[in-house]
């Protein structure tokens, strides 16, 4: 069962943090989002990931996958086949369905490249974090490098 919860105390107390409140509401909110392709997310190293989607019966110009604001956003297109409409199935377990799927990255996650093994797309994520937001050692000196002005 899942309670909505007022985030308005976050957007008094937290200055900049509003979008960790409004990813946190995003994530909350009961929208029925498909299940379908199935996928995992693996943590490969420090900072790499992969992504792996069972993606059977699509091709890989049938599948597309793009990047923009933060999320990853992966679609799968079947062209509309007349040999297929004339096919009578006895039982149909392997969705062959177009469909769309979105993932919201963090913050200087990117997206590396892809490929696809055994009807599996995988896709590999690598966070890059600048060099300016990389903690730096601090050197102490024996004097101040500042020089005082004196007028």
């Amino acid at each position: 069962m899942r309670t909505n919860t007022d985030f308005s105390p976050l957007y008094r107390s937290f200055i900049g943090f509003d979008h960790l409140a409004g990813l946190i509401d995003k994530a909350s909110r009961a929208d029925k989002q498909s299940s379908y392709p199935p996928y995992n997310i693996e943590l490969l190293a420090e900072d790499q990931y992969r992504i792996t989607m069972a993606v059977a019966g699509f091709a890989e110009d049938e599948l597309a996958i793009e990047s923009k604001q933060n999320n990853l956003i992966v679609t799968g297109n079947k062209p509309a086949d007349k040999e297929k409409t004339d096919r009578k199935f006895l039982h149909q377990g392997i969705a062959e369905r177009n469909f769309e799927r979105k993932f919201q990255l963090g913050d200087h996650v990117k997206v590396i490249g892809a490929f696809m093994e055994n009807g599996l797309l995988h896709i590999d994520l690598e966070r890059e974090i600048p060099e300016a937001l990389k903690p730096r050692k601090i050197a102490i000196n024996g004097k101040s490098l500042l020089t005082s002005k004196t007028s």
